[in-house]
């Protein structure tokens, strides 16, 4: 295998401006079949820790997935027999779980302010979208929603920074685009909430635990291409603009993995903050 480090022979030309930061939160709707097909789902190991960390187990439990986009995360708390009503802000989004999971209930809203009685949730999730929120809005919100004992938990697949191509994937793309993942949290989740100066009576049990899991996926190198292109910098940046980055990205990884097939590797960064 080719050293992972290594650029092509002419370094690429940068992007020169960066996209604004409120364009992104809806971006995905404009490509929510993508987002669909390409994004990578989530090992059963996560619910495992989802339900350890929330001490109680998923079956037949109120859930409210919050930033639900396409449902790729509704679907497998439905799997671990939890009884779901997802929450999308993005018409887009909204549609395509509608399409593959017709059953299941869909409301229109954002985290910031959850339309749901008090202490109705056993359980508030947010997988790949907390990022989204404001986290003093978002976190008393959640506690509102939940029963006393309740738990938020917010979790994110990133390429995991243990691996080497894909640690230098990550510093190519940094590289190049101005902002790039400038304001990833998933790790910084617990401490963001710690900072935070809650209302009396939405204390939490204790602070909140992070932890990270490690998994891999073997897929064609197009459908990670097609993965990188629905990331909400890529999408805003616009197919012309994005299409060298990405095409450059196709030619490095083909000399890494010729045979078209990578194994994708993400560090799962899990947080949990239980309600008193």
């Amino acid at each position: 295998m080719t050293d992972d480090t290594l650029r092509p022979p002419e370094s690429p030309a940068p992007v020169t401006s960066e996209p604004r930061a409120a364009d992104f939160a809806l971006s995905f709707d404009a490509v929510a079949a993508q987002y669909a097909m390409a994004r990578p789902s989530y090992p059963p190991e996560l619910f495992d820790a989802v339900e350890e960390l929330a001490g109680t187990p998923l079956r037949g439990k109120k859930v409210v997935d919050v930033g639900a986009g396409t449902g790729i995360a509704t679907a497998l708390l439905r799997e671990r027999g939890a009884d779901v009503i997802a929450v999308e802000p993005g018409p887009g989004m909204g549609a395509q779980l509608r399409t593959t999971l017709p059953g299941v209930p869909l409301v229109r809203a954002y985290g910031d302010a959850l339309p749901f009685a008090d202490a109705t949730a056993d359980l508030v999730t947010y997988a790949q979208s907390w990022h989204w929120t404001d986290p003093a809005r978002s976190v008393p919100e959640a506690l509102r929603v939940l029963r006393p004992g309740g738990a938020l938990a917010l979790w994110w697949n990133v390429p995991d920074p243990d691996v080497a191509w894909t640690a230098a994937q990550e510093r190519r793309l940094q590289d190049r685009l101005p902002g790039y993942h400038r304001h990833g949290v998933s790790s910084d989740a617990a401490g963001i909430i710690t900072s935070l100066d809650l209302e009396p009576g939405l204390e939490p049990a204790a602070a909140p635990v992070f932890r990270r899991l490690h998994w891999t996926r073997r897929i064609p190198v197009d459908l990670h291409l097609a993965h990188l292109a629905s990331r909400s910098y890529f999408v805003v940046m616009g197919e012309e603009r994005a299409k060298p980055v990405l095409d450059d990205e196709r030619a490095h990884l083909l000399r890494l993995f010729p045979d078209g097939t990578i194994e994708d590797a993400y560090a799962l960064d899990l947080t949990v903050l239980r309600r008193r």
